[in-house]
Parts: C-alpha cells; structure tokens; sequence
C-alpha cells in the first residue's frame, strides 16, 4: 500500500541542504517505492547506502534521505576519500516485505543513474541483498567477498569508532587507554556488538540497551557488559555515551539528563538539531566526536572495493580517524565552536579546493 504525501516541500528541503537530485523509484506491480538522493559529486561519485524502513509517510523518507545523503558527503570529505555523498531509503518492512525481484528492479534504478550513484549497506539491507542488486547494475559497493567484494563493513566502522573513542578520551584526560573507562553503547546491531567486544578486551566497563531486550541480554552475557534500560542510559554517569541505533538522540529533552563526558558512537544524524543540540553540548562542556567523522569505517571499506585496495590499506585508512578525531576537537575547543561546526568547516574546505581544481 501506498504512503502518503502530506507536505511536498522537496525543493526546498534541497535548496537548503544544496542537494542535486532527488529520483523517486516506483513500480506499483512489485510494491517498490524508494527515494534516492544525490547530495554533491564533487569528489567523486556519490556513494550511499541502501535503508529498507516502514517509513510513515514520503515526507519522512525525503527528510533520512536528504540528510543522510548531505552527511555522508561531509564523511567522505573529512575521511580524505574521492567520493560524494549520496543515500537511499526504500520505503517497507525489511522483514516481511523485501524480496528478489523487488530489489533487483532497484537495481534498475540505479542503474539508470550511470555511475553517479554507487549504492551500498544500511539498516535493513544485507550483503546479499547487494548481491540482488549488483545483478542488474555494477555500481555497488559492500559485496560480499566470495564476488570480490569487502564483505561485511561493520567491523570497519565500529573500528573507525573506538579510534574516535580513544582520541577523545586522549583529548579530554590526556591519555586514551580504554582500560577502567566506563562506556554506555546504546545499540546492540552488528556495529555496536562489534565495539563492544573491542572495548572490553581493553578492560572498559561496558554498559549496553537495545530497545530488543532479548539481543540486550545476549550480547550483555557474551561480553560480561551491565545491560540497563534504554530509558536510564542518558542519566548514567559514565565517560563516554555511544550512540550505535538511530539517529535524532541527542536533542534538548536527553541532553538535560546526561551525566556523560564523551559522546562518540556510530548513529548517523545523532544531534535531531545540528545548531541547537551542538551549542548545547558545548555550553554543557560534553565533547561530542561528530557522528559522520568517526563512523567513517564502513565508508572507508567501500571505497577501498572500488578502489581495489587490499584489507591492510583499509586498516591504516581507519586509523587515520584517530588524527582526524583530535584535529576537529582541537579545532573546536581552541575556537570555541560547537565540533558539528569544526568537523562541517574542514570537510567545506576541503570540497571548495577541489572544485576550485576541477574549474
């Protein structure tokens, strides 16, 4: 069944972000309805993974698409890759409704946009479902290995994180060993599963919620973490909060109630308002590592397909999050602006200059 349009302020959701293009997908036979979203290819083409959700209306999909899209031109940009930012929603419930033939007739879409955009993972969609895709189009990125691809970029992007982790504990206490360090991951996914079990096989106590009780308590077990409520974890006093689920978390309402030092996780959007909730966490002196510049291991991985480097390219490119890391918070504490603000600036300067060469 179709979703509504209530409201269709598009154009000037793009105009505002700066976006190129917006293609809407529909094939009313398969049940596809999906949004793709070009925000700049300066760099290089855009690249962006694919999110199957049960979106409640266009609207609401156009607005993940758009800011997921401008975000993850800023990541390529501050992470030193040749690529642009680009994302996909297909609107639907993962679980019941995503099958071949309606993935395949993405494909097509894709397809159809020659090269500039290049689609990869996100929540909801798998390696395989790439496999479904790379069956009608060859601009996928996140393949699984057996076809030459990455593979599961998930450990590259919870490794991107504890580097961002650890650069910001060396920023704020001078050293960044994890050992005795208290640690609040909201999320328990793959990517969150996988900072763990970095995290407390260097000694950090570890507390962890998932809104998934059962996935809470099974990861909890596995790593000898403390699992605690999703509703009680902006009050724990802890050093760093860990943001691994949605975006849109850290707003107003939690930011009152937090009792942390360090916000650094793998949510993409994390501050539901950029200006607002980053001023806020500067006068509240919380160092918030921005989302978009340390969850840059699985962009980093993708690139690393197509660029055809080997898995210990990958590697050294992932550690440079670390330098990136403690570069913006300096950046930010030395001019007293928010770290959204510091990280957006380095990574607008590094676009102006290439645009300049490509005059």
């Amino acid at each position: 069944m179709s979703v509504p349009i209530k409201d269709n302020s598009s154009f000037k959701l793009m105009a505002q972000f700066g976006h190129q293009k917006l293609v809407f997908c529909n094939d009313s036979t398969l049940g596809l309805q999906a949004i793709i979203a070009i925000h700049d290819t300066t760099l290089g083409p855009a690249i962006g993974g694919v999110r199957m959700l049960p979106y409640q209306s266009v609207d609401e999909a156009i607005d993940d698409v758009l800011r997921l899209s401008r975000g993850m031109t800023y990541k390529a940009a501050v992470a030193g890759v040749n690529l642009g930012g680009g994302n996909a929603a297909i609107i639907g419930d993962h679980r019941t409704q995503k099958n071949e033939a309606l993935l395949r007739r993405f494909g097509q879409f894709v397809e159809q946009l020659s090269g500039t955009f290049i689609a990869s993972l996100d929540i909801g969609t798998t390696p395989k479902d790439m496999e479904y895709l790379h069956m009608e189009t060859d601009h996928v990125a996140g393949l699984p290995k057996s076809l030459g691809g990455s593979g599961d970029s998930a450990p590259f992007t919870a490794k991107g994180v504890y580097y961002g982790i650890k650069a910001s504990l060396k920023e704020l206490y001078g050293n960044d060993s994890l050992a005795g360090r208290t640690i609040a991951v909201q999320g328990a996914g793959n990517v969150g599963e996988h900072l763990i079990a970095m995290l407390r096989e260097e000694n950090a106590k570890v507390y962890v919620s998932d809104i998934v009780e059962e996935r809470m308590a099974e990861v909890a077990n596995k790593y000898k973490a403390v699992a605690v409520s999703n509703n009680n974890i902006y009050e724990l006093e802890v050093d760093v909060y860990s943001p691994c689920a949605l975006g849109g978390i850290i707003n107003k309402d939690t930011i009152s109630k937090m009792r942390c030092h360090i916000i650094a996780g793998s949510a993409n959007n994390q501050l539901r308002n950029e200006q607002e909730d980053g001023q806020l966490l500067l006068d509240r002196k919380i160092l918030y590592a921005p989302d978009y510049l340390i969850n840059a291991g699985g962009l980093i991985s993708c690139y690393s397909e197509i660029a055809g480097y080997g898995a210990s390219r990958t590697a050294v490119l992932t550690e440079n999050i670390y330098e990136a890391t403690r570069s913006v918070l300096r950046k930010s504490i030395d001019e007293n602006v928010p770290s959204y603000q510091a990280a957006n600036q380095m990574a607008e300067s590094r676009i102006a200059d290439m645009r300049k060469i490509k005059q």
